[in-house]
């Protein structure tokens, strides 16, 4: 379920005992999305040539997918800034520190290529997936606050992800900030906000299509994952394995230190929670069509990033398990 356009599956603090079906479209699309995700990857393995002349059409993809984001925001959403600004703060902090700085560490420890290593940092330096925010749901956590902090996260990517990406790369590959800058405005900041808007003045018709929008995400992702899979198969072959322990690893230290910086910050069990899914699932398909636009000479760049789509979502899965039978520190 990565970077899903997931609806607010329930933003209040009173309990919903009926799922409404846009809760019930975004809780199938969670179980169902790594099926599809790693169907997608197995057809690029196989016919690789058959899914390389989608590669012109990625940003489109992404485009389409924050908007669909866009569309799952309510003004309510901005206000728990001004309600709650501390864990807001923290879980936003948490995900522009830990994240970069691990995956740097990483790449350090594992002794990674410099084009994996930099695709490996791309991916720390992402913001939120939205996916986090059904996740937060299945786990009991507290689902506002998981938008908020997707949100806001999402809006700072123009300007934290290059900057960070340009400081922890560092020699290991030129990164044009500025290019990757306006990329990001185009792909992420203007279709959100003019999902946002389209929210305001629709809001009617659009309620009517939310429990649609996570299956458009679904696709998206697919869509981007066919493209950087099918453009790397003998990279994936020779290196896969190495890969897959690096993003496993990134990805459980984000759950863990996410937790531990959300508890640091004194907020609740519920809120730590929160921040430790937040910090843990990444907007890998921004990572991984950065990686395609601006590393395009050395298409291993973008590989962590599909590793990262197909294993943050059966790892949010898990955690939402454990999270649910430990739910406020005890037993569930």
């Amino acid at each position: 379920m990565e970077d899903m356009s997931t609806s607010h599956v329930h933003t209040s603090d009173s309990p919903a005992p009926v799922l409404s079906s846009e809760d019930r479209s975004a809780r199938i699309a969670v179980t169902v999305f790594p099926l599809l995700i790693l169907a997608a990857f197995a057809a690029a393995m196989i016919a690789p040539a058959f899914f390389k002349p989608l590669a012109p059409g990625v940003n489109w993809a992404l485009g389409i997918i924050m908007f669909g984001m866009g569309l799952t925001l309510t003004v309510p959403d901005f206000g728990l800034i001004i309600k709650r600004p501390l864990p807001v703060f923290v879980g936003v902090a948490a995900q522009y520190l830990i994240m970069p700085l691990v995956g740097w560490a990483l790449c350090y420890v594992f002794r990674l290529p410099d084009a994996v290593a930099v695709g490996v940092i791309l991916v720390g330096c992402a913001p939120g997936g939205t996916a986090s925010n059904v996740i937060s749901y299945l786990a009991k956590a507290d689902v506002a606050l998981s938008v908020t902090m997707t949100s806001i996260s999402t809006l700072l990517a123009p300007l934290m992800t290059p900057l960070l990406t340009a400081w922890l790369v560092g020699s290991r590959m030129p990164v044009d900030g500025a290019a990757m800058t306006k990329n990001i405005l185009l792909m992420v900041l203007v279709p959100v906000l003019g999902g946002f808007v389209v929210r305001l003045v629709a809001n009617g018709l659009v309620e009517r299509i939310l429990p649609v929008l996570p299956w458009i995400s679904v696709l998206g992702i697919c869509y981007v994952l066919l493209v950087v899979v099918s453009g790397s198969v003998e990279k994936i072959l020779t290196s896969g394995a190495l890969i897959i322990a690096v993003v496993v690893c990134h990805n459980l230290l984000g759950y863990l230190l996410g937790y531990l910086a959300g508890r640091v910050g004194r907020g609740s069990d519920k809120a730590s929670r929160t921040t430790s899914i937040e910090v843990g699932m990444q907007n890998s398909a921004l990572a991984a069509t950065l990686a395609k636009t601006h590393f395009a000479a050395t298409p291993e760049t973008a590989l962590p990033a599909a590793v990262f789509s197909v294993w943050h979502n059966l790892s949010g899965a898990l955690l939402a398990v454990l999270f649910r039978r430990w739910r406020n520190g005890g037993r569930a």
